[in-house]
């Protein structure tokens, strides 16, 4: 398994993934905010970044991250958006990988710490998040 950045060229493996995460979430986007996505993890100088993971030229899954600057630190913070690994890749520790990756990148930008959400239903990644940080105790609403 290779972790590496997203690419121009991985568009077309990267949309069944991208999708798979959308309906996992229960969540309908626009095509365009689909097409600004991919745009900005393209994009050098955008705040969004992605890393994928691909086992023999097939992409298993992607992390979506932004940096973004902070009032807690004089550093940025590292937001993990998004995380998805594809049905037929899970449970082969993929996501762990991917989030260790996610700390490296962290780490190489000079971020004051990574962070990420997920649903109180995702009992199985919870799980792995578990191993990986610490639960905090925010609530988050959202209008």
């Amino acid at each position: 398994m290779i972790i590496r950045p997203i690419r121009n060229e991985d568009r077309e493996a990267w949309d069944p993934l991208w999708q798979g995460y959308l309906e996992f979430y229960r969540a309908t986007l626009a095509p365009e905010v689909t097409e600004r996505t991919w745009a900005a993890l393209c994009d050098s100088a955008s705040a969004v970044h992605g890393l994928v993971a691909e086992q023999n030229g097939e992409l298993a899954g992607f992390a979506h991250l932004i940096m973004h600057p902070t009032t807690w630190a004089t550093r940025p913070s590292c937001y993990l958006e998004d995380l998805y690994i594809a049905e037929a890749w899970r449970g082969r520790d993929i996501a762990r990988q991917l989030i260790k990756a996610v700390y490296a990148f962290a780490d190489e930008s000079g971020a004051a710490g990574v962070y990420w959400l997920t649903q109180e239903y995702n009992a199985p990644a919870r799980s792995l998040y578990d191993t990986l940080a610490h639960r905090t105790s925010f609530v988050v609403y959202q209008r």
